[in-house]
């Protein structure tokens, strides 16, 4: 097992979200490897914790899709696969659709302006070099389009949803060859909704999504050729 994360107190948030949070950034930067079973008892001393924080952030990382639970075997690092992708995105991608379509009705200039702002984040976001940051700042630019819908059912699904493919986000934003498509992506949904042009809005966040598929299945495909 990789030892080269530790665990980052923080005053403000229970113990068993610290531990939560410094696994989840583990395995989203790769130092807890697809297939590495996570043994609690190691963990637990490695962070110096009880093993019960460390059993309840399995929990909620398995509600997450990043570890599995193997019989015989315990808890491993979720392997990143095409099927697990595409059906992800499958349901995002409807989702997201109906939230453009809502979003066209009822969003006010103000959010237009949020967006806007929300966009220059994620363009000094990609200068800093942090993955994380990338996809944060992404995650805050959808949060607004979800916002406007003012549905709480459909910005609750979203909401856990995201929580799900929040593994191929990054490795979609790890691509810099794709960091120039996405602003252009940002800047044409900001731009559809603007106009209030629902197919435009909804043509455009399809494409958003259609694309993330297509570059995240060759980043597989690639990694098991090598």
């Amino acid at each position: 097992m990789e030892t080269n994360f530790e665990v980052n107190m923080n005053d403000f948030l229970p113990l068993r979200d610290v531990v939560f949070n410094t696994l989840r950034q583990a395995i989203l930067r790769g130092q807890l490897q697809p297939g590495e079973r996570l043994l609690e008892i190691h963990l637990a001393n490695k962070l110096g914790v009880s093993r019960t924080p460390i059993r309840e952030a399995i929990r909620k990382l398995e509600l997450e899709g990043l570890v599995l639970m193997i019989p015989r075997k315990g808890a491993v690092v979720a392997e990143i696969t095409e099927k697990s992708l595409r059906d992800v995105l499958e349901v995002r991608r409807a989702l997201e659709e109906l939230a453009v379509r809502l979003a066209c009705e009822k969003i006010r200039d103000e959010e237009i302006e949020e967006l806007k702002a929300a966009a220059d984040e994620f363009e000094t976001a990609l200068d800093s070099g942090d993955v994380t940051a990338f996809a944060e700042a992404d995650v805050r630019f959808h949060d607004i389009i979800y916002r406007t819908t003012d549905n709480q059912r459909l910005i609750q699904l979203l909401n856990n949803l995201r929580e799900q493919m929040y593994r191929y986000r990054v490795e979609y934003l790890k691509r810099e060859d794709a960091h120039e498509t996405l602003l252009a992506e940002h800047q044409h949904i900001i731009e559809t909704l603007a106009k209030r042009d629902e197919r435009s809005a909804v043509e455009a966040v399809c494409t958003h999504i259609d694309n993330q598929v297509k570059a995240v299945s060759d980043t597989i495909a690639q990694k098991n050729r090598e």
